[in-house]
């Protein structure tokens, strides 16, 4: 049975009870009137037909009653049960808004109130408003604002933002009068309703604000403590010219340690107390923009490099930095540049350095002379500028090739300044940067126009002459030999600039020799202390120059490949000994420790080649240790004697090891102490073990050390070399005292420094510039000679070996001879060897001169000792 409503019910119900009492009414007046009526048979019959209808009539309207009873009944229970059951959701409703811990109302599509909790209702009644059920939304802001509820109401987010008087109906979050955090929220129902949830977040918004302050507080320590640890000095000022902030080296650099400090203080009354300069305008408006910065030498020598920043909000922040260190830096980068300009500036080569962009950055004298160009007005300008579109044009592709790191070799037409134009052989040489890319490229020129004129005219006579080929084939022969000759010089002037210094190292060396000379002879007279503070100066100015031009013209002939390895079998000792006791004492210099292991392995090695090596990795240990110390020791192993050198200096990031071994290349150069090096001494290192085949190992650990090493094959000892090596004797002037030495050089210069510095050791002296000043001298060298010192380059196309031979035959005299050069070829030295002679390159060391020139006096009273030998011990 469907529901129906219980009104109609109760009504269809009366209806229907009406109607059965009128039924019981109307039968009963017929069977009264049946009863009491006359005895006709057929009327009685009639009657009770009639009656009989009636009672059908009554029961089917009774059933049909007692049905709809039935249907009453059950429709009162159905709707009780209903009622029941929308009571229990009503509860449940309650309840469940009841147990929201956030305040609820549900207002109806008037905006009438229909239902809210207790934390809606106490909320009003807390805040002095009546709210009640039925009440409109509109009335309740109404009387939130008479009552003054809201103190601000911020859309969005806590923060400022616009203040509004409603309540209920925009969301977002408000303040009470009270002090309290109301977050609202609400949303529509399906019939247009609105739901409404107010929630208390005082708590989180107290929490989210102390969790600011602390951030805040944590901030501005770690700000401060970043300020503290800063190695510049910083000072903040705010545009009323009051100190704001600042960090103990502001103090330090300024200082103004003796000055209480305190934010607020005037910051021009407290930089007068100070010898700084105040970089900052009277008014702070005036002050540039971008900041400006200027450098102070103080009283105490220390250089600050002082800087302003203006802030847009106003105020300035002033930074000082302490840059000493660089400073110096800088000035010894400034001498060692031009000691550098120096040595390209006497060399004949045309060099020059272009970079990414084309534009020139460096020249040497030789390249302005050939283009006429003054080096003020070069350097800066681009080959655009310089260059004729022709001639940019004919060097682009080769530019290209350069800039995408191949180096480059060709022949070209160049004009000189005189107009002329000459064949040149120009190689374009890539600078990569430490990510490997190239930044620019090195040029170098050789003026090969009288070899290419040469050629061409031996090409002309070769066609002019095919055709009297019989009768003049002598002739052809000789012109084609000039023509090979020729071919040879043009392809030797293709190669690179280290050729060139290679060529060029006996007359570079010459002056240094000299230098050195006249040098070591000052050094041994008696001076004054300030006279002798000179003389260590220049000598240690003459080690670096002689150092310099050393590594420029090792790494010439390496690449050159003029140097060939003089491969023998030796004892390690022979060698570490020297090395070791030498670097002792340079270490204890150093105030560093010094430890030393020998070996009694034999290896087979250019003992004066792996000697460079070596000391070249413990020169490199001792100038990068500032503390500890190092260690040369050996390790044997399957393939061969590892000699290594460890330090417990600054070391080298794994990422560098590689750019170690390139040329111009340093890695730490700012933690080298003194040195001024072009970054060329672990390049030689690594042309040398290639030219010896030896292996080059390298390991280190940033602030730990290092470990330099490398591998040497074993070998054996000759019949007759297998006695150890007897240490050359301490070295004085006693053994010289009274020796009759002959010195002959083609340099003045030479001989004069050579005679000094002998008779200051006691020696008698005669020099000679040629053979023919040297038989001058024959009377003087029949009273005895002790030892010739003799140059192997002299004038004429002379040399010294020659000149020594034509001596012996002419006077019959056979001292013992030592021959200088700066020729480093084995043919040479295997020449020297075979006469029994002593050879030392330029420059020479006089210390190392006076060790071979007391061998050389000593062996003429005990048995010779192989040349081999002497040479070993020298190294």
């Amino acid at each position: 049975m469907s529901e129906q409503d219980p009104a109609a019910l109760q009504a269809q119900l009366a209806r229907l009870e009406q109607e059965n009492k009128r039924l019981k009414k109307i039968n009963q007046a017929l069977v009264e009137r049946v009863e009491s009526g006359p005895t006709n048979h057929s009327g009685a019959y009639n009657t009770f037909e009639h009656a009989v209808f009636l009672a059908e009539q009554v029961r089917e309207r009774t059933e049909a009653l007692n049905a709809a009873l039935e249907e009453v009944r059950d429709s009162n229970q159905a709707l009780t049960r209903a009622r029941d059951e929308a009571r229990t959701s009503h509860q449940y409703l309650v309840d469940a808004i009841e147990s929201i811990s956030d305040a609820f109302a549900l207002f109806d599509r008037q905006g009438l109130l229909l239902v809210s909790n207790s934390k809606f209702r106490n909320f009003w009644q807390e805040s002095g408003v009546p709210v009640d059920v039925g009440l409109n939304k509109d009335d309740i802001q109404a009387l939130a604002q008479r009552h003054g509820l809201i103190e601000r109401y911020y859309e969005g987010s806590v923060g400022p933002g616009p203040l509004r008087t409603t309540l209920i109906g925009d969301g977002d979050t408000f303040r009470l009068r009270s002090g309290s955090w109301i977050q609202m929220s609400e949303r529509p129902t399906r019939d247009k309703g609105l739901v409404v949830l107010f929630k208390d977040i005082t708590a989180l918004i107290e929490n989210e604000r102390a969790l600011r302050e602390q951030a805040l507080a944590k901030k501005s320590r770690i700000l401060q403590n970043t300020l503290d640890n800063l190695s510049q000095g910083v000072v903040l000022v705010n545009p009323y010219y009051q100190l704001e902030t600042w960090n103990q080296r502001f103090v330090d650099l300024t200082g103004l340690n003796g000055v209480a400090l305190k934010a607020g203080i005037d910051y021009r009354e407290l930089m007068r107390a100070s010898e700084i300069s105040d970089l900052n305008v009277t008014r702070i408006d005036d002050i540039n923009p971008i900041g400006s910065e200027r450098e102070q030498v103080l009283a105490n020598g220390r250089v600050l490099e002082i800087r302003t920043h203006p802030m847009a909000s106003g105020g300035f922040v002033n930074t000082y930095t302490d840059i000493t260190e660089r400073s110096r830096y800088a000035r010894a980068l400034a001498a060692s540049e031009h000691r550098i300009r120096l040595i390209t500036d006497a060399v004949p080569a045309l060099i020059a350095y272009v970079d990414e962009n084309l534009a020139f950055e460096f020249t040497n004298r030789a390249y302005e002379q050939w283009y006429g160009w003054d080096r003020e007005a070069i350097i800066g300008r681009t080959l655009e500028e310089v260059l004729t579109p022709k001639q940019l044009g004919a060097l682009r592709p080769y530019i290209a090739r350069a800039l995408r790191g191949e180096t480059v070799s060709f022949e070209i037409t160049d004009p000189a300044p005189d107009g002329e134009d000459r064949f040149v052989a120009k190689s374009y040489v890539p600078h990569f940067d430490s990510e490997g890319q190239p930044r620019g490229f090195y040029v170098l020129v050789q003026d090969i126009t009288e070899g290419r004129r040469t050629a061409e005219e031996l090409r002309h006579a070769y066609q002019s002459m095919e055709q009297r080929v019989a009768e003049r084939t002598a002739e052809l022969t000789a012109v084609n030999g000039q023509l090979l000759q020729a071919t040879r010089e043009a392809d030797q002037a293709n190669h690179s600039k280290t050729k060139f210094l290679a060529a060029a190292s006996h007359d570079l060396l010459q002056p240094m020799n000299a230098a050195r000379l006249f040098a070591a002879s000052l050094s041994e007279q008696p001076l004054d202390h300030k006279n002798a503070q000179l003389v260590q100066a220049l000598t240690y100015s003459l080690e670096d120059m002689e150092s310099l031009l050393a590594a420029l013209v090792d790494i010439s002939k390496l690449d050159a490949g003029v140097v060939k390895p003089d491969i023998t079998s030796f004892r390690a000792a022979s060698l570490l000994d020297i090395l070791g006791n030498e670097y002792l004492s340079l270490a204890t210099d150093a105030d560093l420790g010094f430890r030393f292991v020998s070996s009694s392995a034999v290896v087979t090695s250019d003992m004066q080649l792996l000697a460079r090596i070596l000391r070249n990795f413990l020169s490199n240990a001792i100038r990068y240790t500032q503390q500890g110390r190092v260690l040369l020791g050996c390790r044997r192993t399957n393939q061969g004697l590892a000699i290594e050198v460890w330090d417990t200096g600054i070391g080298i990031e794994q990422s560098k090891l590689v750019e170690v071994f390139e040329e111009f290349n340093r890695v730490n150069p700012d933690q080298g102490g003194g040195d001024k090096g072009l970054g060329l001494g672990l390049a030689i290192v690594d042309k040398m073990a290639g030219v010896l085949n030896h292996q080059i190992r390298v390991h280190s650990e940033p602030g730990r050390g290092s470990c330099f090493s490398v591998l040497v094959p074993y070998g054996e000892l000759q019949q007759g070399n297998r006695s150890r090596e007897q240490p050359v004797a301490a070295l004085g002037n006693e053994q010289f005292a009274g020796k009759r030495i002959l010195v002959l050089d083609n340099e003045q210069a030479i001989c004069q420094g050579m005679q000094t510095l002998l008779q200051g050791w006691g020696c008698e002296v005669v020099t000679a510039l040629s053979l023919q000043q040297v038989l001058a001298h024959t009377p003087w060298m029949q009273e005895g000679l002790d030892l010739i010192v003799a140059d192997y380059h002299l004038d004429n196309g002379c040399n010294g070996l020659d000149a020594v031979a034509e001596l012996a035959a002419l006077t019959g005299l056979a001292p013992p001879v030592l021959l200088i050069t700066a020729n480093y070829s084995n043919d040479l030295k295997q020449v020297v060897r075979e006469r029994g002679y002593r050879l030392l390159n330029k420059p020479v060391r006089p210390a190392k001169l006076k060790a071979v020139a007391q061998h050389l006096f000593s062996s003429q009273d005990r048995p010779q000792v192989s040349n081999k030998e002497v040479e070993k011990r020298a190294v």
